[in-house]
């Protein structure tokens, strides 16, 4: 069977504040608003009736916006009422989804920006081939407790022949 690779289209991501979160990602990270913050209630509505099979019924209502990245990659972002944060916001041992990632070439400057900003660096930025290839990363906050990487250069480049070798 013959299979070929897919094309990434979005991230969801939930947030305690969608207004703050649009803010943080549109000024920081420099992604594109494609629909700005809505309200989206329980009813008979397309969107209504789809919120309804992924979240069952009484779900009420939710707040969402849509970003994009400079390569078309989207971040839905949503608000749920009575959200919670999670005990260890790196639950590395939990299954499911475990962190995303960005690429900048100034890592350094970004993760200052993401810091100044209310978020967190976890870790010194560290370098994949020290001496060989300026390939750099670094695992950091938002302001809301998600984790996410910010890389140097590309996926494909940083693991192609030699990772770690």
């Amino acid at each position: 069977m013959n299979v070929s690779p897919k094309t990434f289209s979005h991230i969801g991501l939930s947030v305690p504040d969608l207004e703050a979160a649009v803010k943080f990602y549109t000024e920081v990270l420099g992604l594109y608003t494609i629909m700005e913050p809505t309200e989206v209630f329980e009813d008979d509505s397309p969107i209504g009736v789809m919120c309804t099979d992924v979240f069952g019924p009484d779900w009420k209502s939710l707040k969402i916006a849509h970003l994009a990245t400079a390569d078309r990659v989207g971040i839905e972002i949503f608000e749920f009422p009575e959200n919670y944060a999670p005990e260890n916001n790196l639950d590395h041992h939990r299954h499911g989804t475990f962190h995303f990632c960005v690429q900048d070439p100034d890592v350094e400057g970004l993760v200052e920006k993401i810091v100044a900003a209310g978020g967190k660096q976890r870790m010194p930025i560290r370098e994949y081939y020290p001496g060989e290839k300026p390939y750099r990363m670094c695992y950091v906050e938002d302001p809301f407790g998600i984790v996410f990487e910010v890389y140097s250069h590309s996926y494909e480049l940083t693991y192609s022949e030699g990772a770690y070798s």
